[in-house]
């Protein structure tokens, strides 16, 4: 009659070790998910605010001074970064003549309008140039074209439009970091025709899209 002898099986150690040490670990605290969670969020909140302030910003345009290029419910992206970019440097920012800025305007009260305004206008002219407004038509004199041109009729941003007549009777020299804008729709735009030459500091950001209507949606 054969003996019976019982089988014993080797255990790891270290096996039997780490299952133990699963068994003790404790599950995430409540209060340590909650902190982790926060830090999310907050890490979100502060890139938004940051792109916000410093990189870009959407618009809503409000009123016709930008008609037939813009029109009153269009919503704009503005692109602030080479503003922001001026600023840390310490450099002055001009912008491209022909370029529709978003800026900051005051003393509007004068005009029947809300004192402080964020306007949106067009760059006609730039530092050390010489405006002359005369006979329903800009003029440009600077270094480059002594005898003058027309940045209407030049830089296209009125093609296959008529041509809207430029009122008002003025001649002035823009000073360093000074800026002539106006708004497309010239018969009914207040903008340095009326208030006089911006400096570079009010600018807030270059137009860059219009995302809405969307069947208008357009890069700039």
């Amino acid at each position: 009659m054969k003996k019976f002898r019982p089988t014993f099986f080797k255990r790891n150690p270290s096996t039997i070790e780490q299952l133990a040490e699963q068994e003790l670990k404790a599950p995430p605290s409540l209060w340590r998910e909650t902190i982790s969670t926060i830090g999310i969020l907050a890490t979100a909140i502060a890139v938004a605010i940051f792109i916000i302030l410093f990189v870009f910003r959407s618009y809503q345009v409000d009123g016709p001074s930008m008609q037939n290029t813009l029109h009153n419910g269009d919503k704009l992206i503005i692109w602030k970064l080479p503003r922001t970019l001026a600023r840390i440097t310490g450099n002055p920012y001009v912008p491209a003549r022909g370029d529709i800025i978003v800026f900051n305007e005051s003393g509007l009260a004068a005009f029947g309008q809300t004192n402080e305004k964020q306007l949106i206008k067009r760059v006609i002219g730039l530092p050390g140039d010489r405006i002359v407004i005369n006979n329903g038509v800009n003029m440009i004199y600077n270094k480059a074209h002594p005898h003058g041109f027309d940045p209407d009729k030049t830089l296209g941003y009125f093609k296959g439009v008529t041509m809207p007549y430029t009122s008002g009777n003025i001649t002035l020299t823009l000073g360093k970091n000074q800026l002539f804008v106006e708004g497309d729709n010239r018969p009914d735009s207040l903008d340095s025709r009326s208030f006089g030459p911006i400096n570079d500091s009010q600018i807030i950001g270059e137009l860059i899209l219009r995302v809405f209507p969307i069947g208008n949606a357009k890069v700039f």
